[in-house]
């Protein structure tokens, strides 16, 4: 299994490096500016230079998403098994929830600065990615509820089962692969929220990864900004994975039970 796996890995890496070596080559043919693109071989010595720094913000960018992350789990889970019990709450939960998906982060993004107080960033991109990453949660964890098999609904009924019984022992029990699935999509739109919500902020209270690629790019630092974004593109794959497997497992022993 193990040999497979790596197997698997070398189309990818094979791709990447043919990408970087056609993008260094380019950069030295054409001479291009360090400003405007930077070859990949500048982009890992700023690596290497400013690796912790850019370590310390990734940490404070990760911690911001995963409270975020955990305040969404939360709401979202909260409101969608109360939805599952009533009905009329899911009707009047639904339309907000979607407004609160299509409606840009950037928006609303200084009200949330102006109440969570401009010497508290923290607070206002905690809030902000929590919003990004609600509706994932909510949206799965009530279909997830509604996908009980119809046959085991009328087995419920012919027993007389109350609302409650037939939520604890039959719905959240069948909504298991969504709300993991809602989860794994949450992750990662908190990071984006988190970072979304910083460059919006417009603060270094926060010191996360956006804080980053501003202070770079106001002093063209181009090959800086690639850095960030190459440390960002690994936490958000990282964190991807660690949920895969986690899905993975919680799905085995859901399935074995």
């Amino acid at each position: 299994m193990t040999r497979r796996r790596a197997v698997d890995l070398i189309p990818p890496v094979a791709l990447l490096a043919s990408l970087l070596l056609a993008w260094e080559a380019g950069c030295r043919a054409l001479r291009t500016p360090a400003y405007l693109v930077p070859p990949p071989s500048s982009v890992a010595l700023e690596l290497w230079r400013g690796g912790p720094d850019l370590a310390v913000s990734a940490l404070h960018t990760l911690a911001m998403a995963g409270m975020a992350f955990a305040l969404a789990s939360v709401t979202g889970l909260g409101l969608a098994i109360g939805s599952g019990l009533s009905p009329a709450l899911e009707r009047a939960l639904r339309p907000l929830a979607v407004a609160a998906q299509v409606t840009p982060v950037v928006a609303i993004a200084p009200l949330v600065v102006i109440w969570a107080g401009v010497d508290h960033p923290g607070r206002a991109i905690v809030a902000l990615a929590a919003v990004v990453a609600f509706f994932p949660i909510f949206s799965g964890a009530v279909s997830g509820l509604a996908a009980a098999d119809p046959d085991l609904e009328r087995l419920f009924d012919l027993y007389g089962a109350t609302r409650t019984q037939r939520l604890a022992r039959l719905r959240l029990p069948s909504a298991v692969p969504f709300v993991l699935e809602g989860h794994k999509v949450a992750a990662g739109l908190a990071v984006i929220g988190a970072v979304v919500a910083e460059f919006v902020a417009g603060s270094g209270g926060a010191q996360g990864l956006a804080w980053r690629i501003l202070e770079a790019g106001n002093r063209l630092q181009t090959a800086r900004m690639f850095a960030a974004l190459v440390v960002l593109a690994v936490m958000a794959a990282g964190l991807h994975s660690l949920l895969s497997i986690v899905e993975r497992r919680l799905l085995a022993t859901w399935r074995g039970r």
